[in-house]
């Protein structure tokens, strides 16, 4: 999308005239989102969309970029005494007698840290969320200490960013960023950032780019050197500060922020596997740990980022859980929840679904959502992924857990049977993979998918054809699109659980009986389910470190891991046990 609809005004302010575009109610709380370089107003549109619903959302164009005006002349009318100005004036226009939550990126975020730093904007700001972009002072400090007390591992810290600081060498020679920006750099740079770093193709980066990134060369020359070298002593935040930190940024080390807690007293850390340019890459996630962060500030109580266990790998994520109503499903969204990630939980049953959504708020799911759909009705799985995808953007993690059991044997197994236990347990199982993985695959920044199959997909059974037939189907579908989707960055990991104490022995039908033994074998099964007494936590627990660990095929319990070490080295002893007589 675009911001061609949006309110817009000027702010009138050292001489230059800003750009200010407005969304969203103006008696909600303010957002201010500042942009960073070469880039203007524009690449916070998708953020901006996805704010605007519960904020008053608040761009401009720093001044020199987009249609923002340029001082003259641009040497010296770039500093960050005169951003701040800027800032100032358009936080009075906007939000007058309220204070603003900032939000930057890349030297917006430098720009932020000023503000959130300088004693002029104390009372202004309510809250800060950086987006790869350091301060400047906490940065001449880092380099300070390194120096003064270097040892094997600072000294690999500075030499470390001093390699992707490359650029900031080219920017402070003469002329020669400018002819470069507008000529074949400005022309190849849309193609650079949709290549390099993911960026989706579309109305960003506008047509002001060349001139923009001309002007803004001057942010480095009137910033870097004065700063670095004489840091700032009192560069203190006077407000709570949420730093988001993509691990796969190009031009900024983690270690950067690693003293930040003693500069920010009210400090929550999150981190996002991605590269530099999240605004656009990742909009979803932004804007959920800013809506998140903000909804904390505003109630009084900033929330912490999660501590759980991998919360460091799921916090913030989105995951969606089918089958979440019970058991295993239930269990995993659970796990992922602590985690603090945001959870989808999809299941057929309205009235558990929905309580396992309030559960998982509870565990400290950073945002819950339940939606009631039979994961076997194509259609309805498609409107949900289109739901999912346009209101709370791409699935970083997908469970397709939702399945039924069926016991019997191949003969006493109708048509019904086989289209009913396929439909869930294996086309329920494509229809996820299909709509999720493919919007997975478009966004071009992986994710993972999960498919629970079951020790019965590789130990053959003469009772349970059907259902380990379907089984043994999400197995090689799992390992295929493995294969097909690694390029991609996105793993596929099939579970196989083995004999778990979930209630899918009060559901599972048995063929060829009638009601009255059915219910009599129901009983049984979960009688012996029940003095296994696996928990589904330990499954959950397996989900999560396989995800991390991007396994292909986890069998979970010692059964399931014995059958699948016969299975691959000694297939005949399986085949003798599946020519067994069950007990009945």
């Amino acid at each position: 999308m675009t911001l061609q609809d949006v309110r817009e005004r000027w702010v009138r302010t050292g001489g230059v005239e800003l750009c200010v575009a407005e969304l969203g109610d103006p008696a909600r709380p303010t957002v201010v989102l500042v942009h960073g370089y070469p880039d203007s107003k524009e690449v916070w549109s998708e953020v901006a969309a996805r704010l605007a619903g519960r904020y008053h959302v608040v761009l401009y164009d720093v001044r020199g970029h987009g249609r923002s005006s340029a001082p003259r002349p641009l040497r010296g009318g770039f500093t960050l005494e005169k951003l701040l100005d800027d800032f100032l004036a358009v936080a009075d226009a906007v939000s007058p007698g309220r204070p603003v939550h900032l939000v930057g990126h890349d030297w917006g975020s430098v720009q932020g840290w000023e503000f959130v730093t300088a004693e002029r904007a104390k009372g202004r700001i309510a809250s800060f969320t950086s987006l790869s972009g350091p301060s400047l002072d906490h940065f001449g400090h880092w380099i300070a200490q390194r120096v003064r007390r270097p040892t094997p591992r600072k000294v690999a810290q500075l030499l470390g960013q001093g390699a992707k600081s490359w650029y900031v060498y080219l920017l402070h020679t003469p002329k020669v960023p400018e002819l470069a920006w507008r000529g074949p750099l400005g022309r190849r740079w849309p193609r650079m950032l949709e290549r390099l770093e993911k960026v989706p193709a579309g109305p960003y980066p506008t047509s002001s780019l060349p001139e923009d990134a001309a002007n803004g060369a001057w942010l480095y020359r009137d910033n870097i050197r004065a700063r670095l070298r004489r840091p700032r002593p009192d560069a203190y935040a006077h407000a709570p500060v949420q730093l988001i930190t993509p691990t796969g940024d190009a031009f900024l080390s983690e270690r950067l922020y690693d003293e930040l807690d003693a500069w920010v007293p009210q400090l929550t850390r999150r981190t996002i596997p991605a590269g530099h340019w999240i605004p656009r890459t990742r909009p979803d996630q932004v804007s959920a740990w800013i809506e998140e962060f903000v909804t904390g500030v505003e109630g009084g109580r900033p929330q912490p980022a999660a501590q759980g266990r991998h919360s460091d790998r799921f916090g913030g994520r989105l995951v969606l859980v089918t089958g979440a109503g019970s058991g295993i499903g239930r269990a995993t969204a659970l796990a992922f929840a602590e985690a603090g990630a945001r959870i989808v939980a999809v299941d057929r049953d309205a009235e558990s679904v929905a309580e396992t959504a309030e559960l998982a708020r509870l565990h400290g799911a950073a945002g819950t959502w339940a939606e009631t759909v039979d994961v076997s009705d194509a259609q309805a799985m498609e409107k949900l992924a289109e739901r999912v995808h346009t209101q709370l953007g791409v699935v970083d993690v997908l469970v397709n857990n939702a399945g039924i059991g069926l016991a019997g044997g191949f003969l006493d197994t109708t048509a019904d049977d086989w289209r009913s236990v396929l439909d869930v347990n294996l086309w329920g199982v494509i229809h996820g993979c299909r709509l999720f993985g493919q919007r997975m695959a478009e966004r071009g920044q992986g994710g993972h998918i999960v498919n629970i199959a079951s020790a019965a997909a590789y130990q053959p059974s003469g009772v349970l054809t059907a259902y380990s037939t379907s089984k043994a189907a999400v197995l090689m579908l799992s390992e295929c699109l493995r294969a097909e989707l690694a390029g991609q960055d996105i793993g596929v990991t099939a579970i196989c659980p083995g004999i778990v104490n979930t209630g899918i022995t009060s559901t599972t039908r048995f063929a060829g009986v009638d009601t009255e033994e059915e219910a009599r074998r129901r009983k049984r099964a979960a009688r012996l389910y029940g003095l296994r007494n696996y928990p589904p936590e330990k499954v959950a627990a397996a989900v999560l470190r396989a995800v991390v660990r991007n396994a292909a095929v986890v069998p979970v319990t010692p059964e399931a891991r014995a059958a699948r070490l016969l299975s691959r080295f000694a297939p005949g002893a399986l085949r003798a046990v599946a020519r067994m007589k069950p007990p009945v």
